[in-house]
């Protein structure tokens, strides 16, 4: 009895320490600049096993240095309903799970959210036990940032090339500038290699990639641009692309 009772107290402990230092970290990249994520570590990690040099490119810009057009862009790759969801979309959840079904392309349902939860918190994998903590960490970023912050930590922390992190190192390195002067072709580019950066790259890129580009661009006429903080986005008006503060 006594040591169910030590075992019970242990686990309600682990318990409050998770919750208590999971809610709290939330709260302080809310305001903190997400400087490294779990991502960056292993990849360092990978290259120094394969006995490649260590190549760890990032720098963190607030949303306002970034080009007006790539919040529109990876919104049209990636996540069109971003605005309108409360961090799971489960109509791309449904055509996703739809399609796999069918035995045709492998299709994710993931969106910004999920991603950059999965980016900033936790680790690359598919087990159900991240899976279920990407869903926890969804839900503290849409309860506690605003759409403004995740898609700022989202351009600033996702994998954008080999050793890339970030939309101001991949502007720097494939494109010579600044995010803040992307073009909005750059930006679809750079959207399209986002399902497989390592795969595909904005520097060199492939007929296909063209291709992706022009398509994102194409969609992009039917995304509003991205509300400043403290605008909301108003679904009544959503084909017209109405703001209301």
């Amino acid at each position: 009895m006594v040591r169910i009772n030590i075992i019970g107290k242990i686990i309600r402990w682990v318990v409050v320490a998770f919750f208590g230092s999971t809610i709290l970290a939330v709260v302080a990249l809310r305001f903190i600049p997400v400087y490294f994520t779990p991502l960056m570590f292993i990849r360092c990690l990978e290259q120094v096993k394969d006995g490649e040099s260590v190549k760890l490119h990032h720098h963190w810009v607030p949303l306002e240095k970034i080009s007006r057009h790539m919040p529109v862009a990876v919104m049209a790759s990636e996540d069109q309903r971003f605005l309108l969801h409360h961090g799971f979309d489960y109509e791309a959840i449904e055509k996703a799970a739809m399609s796999n079904l069918k035995g045709g392309k492998i299709r994710g349902g993931s969106t910004i959210s999920q991603q950059t939860a999965k980016n900033v918190f936790l680790w690359p994998g598919r087990s159900w036990v991240r899976k279920g903590l990407e869903a926890y960490f969804t839900v503290l970023i849409e309860f506690m940032w605003s759409k403004q912050r995740i898609m700022e930590v989202y351009l600033n922390s996702i994998e954008m090339g080999p050793g890339i992190y970030g939309v101001e190192a991949v502007a720097r390195d494939n494109f010579g500038k600044n995010a803040a002067d992307l073009f909005r072709s750059e930006c679809a580019l750079i959207a399209a290699t986002l399902p497989n950066p390592l795969r595909f790259s904005s520097a060199a890129p492939s007929a296909y990639m063209k291709k992706r580009r022009r398509q994102i661009e194409q969609q992009m006429r039917f995304i509003p641009s991205f509300p400043a903080e403290g605008e909301d986005y108003d679904p009544e008006t959503s084909a017209g692309g109405v703001y209301r503060k």
